[in-house]
């Protein structure tokens, strides 16, 4: 068995090296610069937006879902919401990420573990629960609260928020095959075991959150939130106990993509959450932001060595805007950023990467967590949900719904409206994160497009 794990882990170690060399391109347009350089991409109109949905008391069947909402304004069904796969009971949907044959959606949970697998190839229109994985915790040695799952050659890596252990921020990556087998534990680097990292600052606090690739820089980059004891407490209480917001995390971690090894840790405190890494050839560099301390960080690499220095400020910090999501253009010039506690989205001048430079705001709503770009940069869309426990309610004298999904055009940085979906009125909980659909992706015809709604 022992030998069997080591010759898989060799042998996508190998995959990852020679696709590096042959397969990343260097440019493409992106959806929020979120997907994996593996991964097949969509050229063109996406036709379907996948919402990873949280289920909510009093609402609908409260299930956790997966839900497809109809995108492509040549559909007759544009707009709407055509369907929705519920998963049974409420785990914190989170985020989710393709495989890298975007044959399938691994849709990940941060309370009870649960990671469900949605086949989302066979037809598009109607994502089916392929799988669930249903001992993350006990395979991994531990490791609670699956975050990110993101397509590396023929696997996924998954990194965690917490440990069953205390419950709190120190945590690992996990490697899975594609086909949902468990391959091995990486523990992000502590003060007790750098694991041969060098610690460049004051913290090496091994916590977790998320994880993206620069294969041609053979490295991959992590970011750091908080463990389960503070992300599944009421905000308010958290806000309150001084102890609980010591709890955080204020490091970023460089690995080696091939050895899956640490290489430096940085401070970057403040919670760093998302990272989005540019795609031109010769941009090696990657932005996160602190939720926070409300600042604009760039991890990136000068004389083959890596560096992290604060390059912007968002909103007035005093006020915790909290960011949450970024969003790299497909031309690496202008950074998206939602502030979740003020429900706006700020575009910044990052054409010189170590100065980004606020250029325009818009309101989206009471709240808003996560934005998509299309692919070719003229469409975005926008939803709401944070954390079951964080977000808000009832909010006297807001224009809207509280929990939406929000599609918008998008020329020169402005935003153009082309729907909202309520999601409390459709009876479907709060809405988190988004990936896109196409038929263009798996050779399907018009005709089977049309088959393929028409049989619903």
């Amino acid at each position: 068995m022992k030998i069997r794990k080591l010759m898989s882990t060799v042998y996508g170690m190998l995959m990852s090296s020679f696709l590096a060399l042959v397969l990343v391109p260097t440019h493409v347009f992106s959806d929020e610069t979120c997907m994996s350089p593996y991964m097949a991409k969509i050229v063109g109109q996406e036709d379907y937006v996948y919402v990873w949905t949280l289920g909510q008391v009093g609402v609908g069947d409260e299930q956790d879902k997966l839900v497809t909402v109809a995108v492509n304004p040549a559909s007759p069904h544009y707009g709407n919401v055509i369907g929705h796969t519920s998963v049974g009971g409420r785990n914190e949907a989170h985020h989710s990420g393709f495989t890298d044959d975007r044959h399938y959606l691994w849709a990940a949970t941060l309370d009870t573990g649960k990671i469900f697998i949605f086949d989302v190839h066979t037809n598009p229109s109607k994502p089916k629960l392929h799988k669930v994985i249903t001992d993350f915790t006990k395979a991994s040695g531990g490791i609670v609260g699956p975050h990110t799952t993101y397509a590396l050659p023929g696997r996924m890596m998954i990194s965690g928020l917490s440990n069953n252990q205390d419950f709190g921020g120190r945590t690992a990556l996990v490697e899975y095959t594609n086909d949902g087998t468990y391959v091995a534990t990486y523990d992000m680097p502590t003060d007790g075991n750098l694991n041969g990292a060098v610690k460049t600052g004051q913290f090496a606090d091994g916590y977790g959150y998320d994880i993206r690739a620069l294969p041609r820089r053979n490295v991959m980059i992590t970011s750091s939130f908080t463990g389960w004891n503070n992300y599944m407490m009421n905000l308010g209480k958290l806000m309150g106990d001084a102890d609980a917001m010591g709890r955080f995390g204020n490091t970023v971690v460089v690995w080696d993509l091939h050895t899956r090894k640490p290489k430096k840790v940085f401070d970057v405190p403040g919670a760093p959450l998302e990272i989005r890494c540019a795609w031109g050839s010769s941009n090696n560099y990657c932005f996160t932001t602190t939720a926070l301390t409300s600042q604009i960080w760039l991890i990136y690499e000068k004389d083959n060595e890596w560096h992290a220095e604060s390059v912007g400020t968002i909103g007035d910090p005093s006020k915790i805007p909290l960011p949450v999501d970024i969003s790299i253009t497909a031309d690496d010039k202008h950074l998206w950023v939602n502030t979740w506690n003020d429900g706006m989205t700020r575009i910044f001048d990052i054409s010189d990467p170590h100065n980004a430079v606020e250029v325009k705001a818009h309101k989206i709503g009471d709240q808003v967590n996560m934005l998509s770009q299309s692919w070719d940069g003229n469409r975005i869309y926008f939803t709401t949900s944070l954390l079951s426990n964080w977000d808000k309610g009832d909010v006297p004298d807001v224009e809207g719904p509280p929990q939406f999904f929000k599609a918008y055009d998008q020329k020169d940085n402005d935003l153009i409206h082309k729907f909202t979906i309520d999601f409390a009125a459709e009876k479907l909980g709060m809405p988190h994160q988004m990936r896109f659909g196409a038929y263009s992706l798996y050779s399907k015809t018009a005709d089977n497009k049309n088959l393929a709604e028409l049989n619903r």
